[in-house]
């Protein structure tokens, strides 16, 4: 067997493709992202970046209905926006394993929050695998597609931040590629929701359910380590990992397997141990079933519910001997984050700010306009939020307006980057249009997913395999939402008087507008001349 040193997204998509899987659709967003770039180095396997999260589960539906085995990628908020596939693709099941690898993010390093996806499982009642390391990436994503076809259910892969991006030996083994799609067949109850089929295939949900609750009991991700009895650890995915390094001694019920939770395992775990901790991050999702099976735990009593855990952190709460901290004169100082020297955002926030705008924002780079020098953001939610906010403040407003603190009014205007735009912009902007809103949206287009590591998107004009594709065009778009001849305009964002001229007029034109301010993400750019340069070998 060939080792290699994989992260564990990187873990991930070799898990797909050595479990036969030829179609991969998702999103970008850290820390999941690598995983769909590396499944497109492989060949055989049909990969997209969708338009958003939702989008790319219907696809990933379709294909496994259809009889491929598909993987579909996405962070922990963009499992919000698949949320409504999800619930409704646990009743009508699979043909081809489908598997949603979904990573969250403690601590938020790149998100607006941090919320425990492990509920999801929960509420949608479907099984979630959570691995600890990278081999077990590896080993676990070839497990959900078993586990996928064998209950007929799609599968949750719950990664996190600390799984997703560091690296650990991992097995390769021979792919199968046997496997090929063998179509859609017609199964009108099974895949066709109206309520009297649905009612019929939530029995079968429960039923499913009832049969996994017994049978994770003996799965071999689930395992007992049995050490020292005075103290018992529930625990999975990477605090397990940190458990191992912070008590050695202490026994362990790792579950790789965190829905359906294994309840026998578990009461013959207690039966084991004088005392018994649960170690998780985030909220207590093992802590509260467990509880609710008739056990007394502890769990957040001990831990935080905000943030990451680490070996200290656990050394700490059962009065072990923690690690010394680095004296002050070698710690480095904080390093705030900031829009890069050069990048095309830069004018636009300044002109923002020195107009004195109210500015709804969203997700993205450009989110880093909120910090100094520029400070000219006033929101940020979610994505394409910008637009239904800045409607919404409008409607508030009523055309009355807000002072600053010189007393002057104020007027508001949304800015939004091209890729969430696309991803859920433009029901934005088709709402304001049909609700006849005066509303100012200004895209700011460097011409990739800069954020989440340059991917392309429906603006860009290429896809995830550097294909040439359709690019939308924002004056058709505009012209086609009814906005007024004029009133879609494009300006280059190194151009600053262009830019705050537009601003200015579209502002007072009273009515609906969508300014782009195109400029290339100077990272991108230089990165594009870099591989033009290159030489084939």
């Amino acid at each position: 067997m060939e080792k290699r040193l994989l992260s564990g997204n990187e873990a991930i998509a070799r898990g797909a493709f050595e479990a036969g899987v030829t179609v991969g659709t998702g999103y970008p967003g850290t820390p999941s992202t690598e995983i769909l770039e590396n499944l497109t180095t492989y060949e055989g396997v049909y990969t997209e970046w969708s338009v958003n999260e939702k989008v790319a589960l219907e696809v990933g539906i379709g294909a496994a209905l259809a009889g491929a085995r598909t993987l579909v990628t996405m962070k922990h908020v963009g499992l919000n926006v698949a949320a409504d596939p999800l619930f409704t693709s646990s009743y009508i099941g699979v043909k081809g394993g489908l598997v949603i690898a979904n990573a969250d993010d403690p601590n938020m390093h790149s998100s607006q929050n941090e919320q425990d996806n492990r509920h999801y499982a929960y509420a949608a009642k479907v099984p979630m695998l959570e691995p600890a390391d990278s081999e077990e990436a590896r080993q676990f994503t070839k497990l959900a597609f078993e586990m996928s076809e064998a209950y007929d259910t799609p599968v949750i892969l719950r990664s996190t931040t600390r799984i997703s991006h560091a690296k650990g030996v991992v097995l390769l083994e021979n792919p199968d590629r046997s496997r090929k799609a063998s179509g859609f067949e017609r199964n009108i109850k099974k895949y066709v929701m109206i309520p009297g089929h649905a009612r019929l295939r939530h029995i079968e949900v429960e039923k499913r359910m009832e049969r996994l609750g017994k049978d994770v009991n003996a799965s071999p991700v689930n395992v007992i380590e049995m050490n020292d009895p005075a103290v018992g650890i529930i625990t999975s995915g990477i605090c397990y990992t940190y458990v191992k390094e912070a008590l050695p001694e202490a026994s362990v019920l790792k579950l790789g397997i965190v829905n359906p939770l294994p309840e026998e395992l578990i009461r013959r775990f207690f039966s084991s141990c004088k005392k018994v901790c649960i170690v998780e991050e985030l909220d207590p999702y093992l802590e509260l079933r467990v509880k609710a099976m008739g056990f007394k735990v502890e769990g957040k009593s001990l831990f935080s519910s905000v943030g990451e855990l680490d070996p200290d952190a656990i050394r700490k709460a059962f009065g072990v001997k923690t690690t010394p901290a680095l004296p002050s004169s070698v710690q480095l100082p904080p390093r705030p984050p900031s829009l890069c020297p050069g990048c095309p955002h830069r004018t636009v926030f300044k002109i923002l700010n020195q107009m004195g705008l109210i500015v709804t924002g969203d997700i993205g780079c450009y989110t880093l306009g909120v910090m100094p020098p520029f400070s000219a953001m006033d929101t940020c939610v979610e994505m394409g939020g910008s637009i239904g906010l800045l409607q919404g403040i409008e409607v508030a407003m009523d055309g009355s307006g807000s002072k600053s603190a010189a007393g002057v009014k104020m007027t508001a205007v949304g800015v939004i980057g091209d890729s969430t735009f696309a991803h859920s912009g433009i029901s934005g902007l088709i709402n304001a249009a049909y609700n006849g809103r005066k509303s100012l949206f200004i895209v700011l287009d460097n011409g990739t997913t800069a954020m989440t590591g340059m991917q392309p998107n429906p603006f860009s004009g290429e896809r995830i395999n550097g294909q040439e594709a359709f690019s939308l065009d924002y004056e058709k778009l505009g012209e086609a939402c009814g906005i007024k001849n004029g009133n879609v305009r494009i300006v280059d964002a190194y151009k600053p008087k262009d830019v705050e001229e537009s601003i200015r007029a579209l502002l007072d034109s009273g009515s609906l507008a969508l300014l782009v301010i195109k400029g290339p993400c100077v990272i991108y750019k230089r990165k594009k001349m870099k591989n033009k340069d290159k030489k084939p070998v």
